[in-house]
């Protein structure tokens, strides 16, 4: 049986109004402790579960994200790509606030986003603004065995890539591939196509409404 909660939750989030669903979730710890807002968060569908996380402030401590579960979260982050976000700033926040809290481990949170279709996709766009460090010479020294954890340890894009290069070669090599398509997309300079007739120019097939110019004497005379 659906927690009430969960109904309460979707129809709040449907509504708009995010900042009462995750309260409403949060509440629950108060009242029933902190397993059973993991249960309702498992009951929970994935795209509601990731409208909540990815509005909510990274910067702020949140029941969500310290209770949320790798298998949890991993189902949720997947889904960003449908935001269509070119930026993945709201991706960003969300990995780091979860996967760097105090108490999580690291690890099982990125192998479990890898598990799933478009995991090693959603872990390439997380590092996607930092291609050219990652696939290319300037973060090389991730390449050996002589900087630690500890030495790269920002809660963010350099600590990932470490834990990807030193204790997930596999998904690494995956991810460091995509970074590197990345990069020669951006490299390929845009080819624009523009065809013209007495009605419409086109761009790249999108039409573009013409401009009628006045005779020379009416472009004269508004000089």
């Amino acid at each position: 049986m659906t927690h009430l909660v969960v109904i309460e939750a979707r129809n709040l989030i449907q509504s708009g109004d995010i900042v009462r669903a995750e309260a409403l979730l949060s509440a629950l710890v108060e009242t029933e402790g902190d397993y059973a807002l993991v249960e309702v968060l498992d009951e929970m569908p994935s795209k509601d579960l990731l409208a909540v996380i990815r509005e909510y402030d990274s910067s702020k401590q949140s029941l969500l994200n310290l209770l949320i579960t790798p298998e949890q979260f991993a189902r949720v982050v997947v889904l960003d790509r449908l935001y269509k976000d070119m930026s993945h700033e709201h991706l960003r926040g969300m990995i780091n606030s979860v996967i760097f809290r105090e108490d999580a481990d690291a690890n099982e949170f990125i192998a479990a986003i890898a598990e799933l279709e478009f995991g090693y996709e959603t872990l390439a766009d997380y590092l996607s603004d930092r291609a050219e460090e990652v696939a290319g010479e300037t973060f090389a020294a991730l390449e050996t065995e002589d900087i630690t954890r500890a030495e790269i340890s920002d809660h963010d894009w350099k600590e990932l890539t470490w834990l990807l290069r030193h204790e997930h070669a596999d998904i690494y090599n995956i991810v460091h591939a995509l970074l590197k398509v990345k990069l020669e997309e951006k490299s390929i300079p845009e080819v624009v196509h523009i065809t013209e007739d007495d009605d419409e120019v086109v761009v790249n097939n999108d039409p573009v409404e013409k401009v009628t110019r006045g005779d020379d004497e009416d472009e004269d005379s508004a000089i």
